[in-house]
């Protein structure tokens, strides 16, 4: 029995928390826009025949910032307390960090190499 006594955590909850948050149909075809936008940018780079790493930082940017509305809006990162989001952020972003050190490593071992044995 609980004679009628709430515990403080759930009374602290705001009534649309305790049964689902709900956004405005606006955000979401603000952020369909949006991709659609970025989408046709990364299909323009083609069109244009970009070349070189011109090309390939074009592509990335606007792949990185589909992936990042889609997970903030989509995924409703964006409303999720900041430990949660840095525990779900932080191991991608160790695993670029050790294949940029990666990548650095295999750049100065070729460089040894040609230094070494021409």
């Amino acid at each position: 029995m609980t004679h009628g006594h709430v515990p403080v955590a759930q009374a602290a909850q705001p009534a649309a928390q305790a049964h689902g948050q709900q956004h405005p149909i606006k955000l979401y075809l603000l952020v369909w826009a949006l991709l659609f936008v970025l989408s046709a940018c990364s299909y323009l780079v083609d069109y244009f025949d970009v070349q070189g790493y011109l090309r390939w930082f074009l592509i990335v940017v606007f792949m990185l910032l589909k992936a990042g509305l889609i997970v903030a809006v989509f995924m409703h990162m964006a409303w999720e307390r900041l430990a949660l989001v840095v525990a779900i952020l932080m191991p991608p972003l160790a695993v670029l960090v050790l294949m940029a050190m990666m990548a650095w490593e295999g750049e100065y071992t070729k460089y040894l190499r040609e230094f070494f044995f021409g």
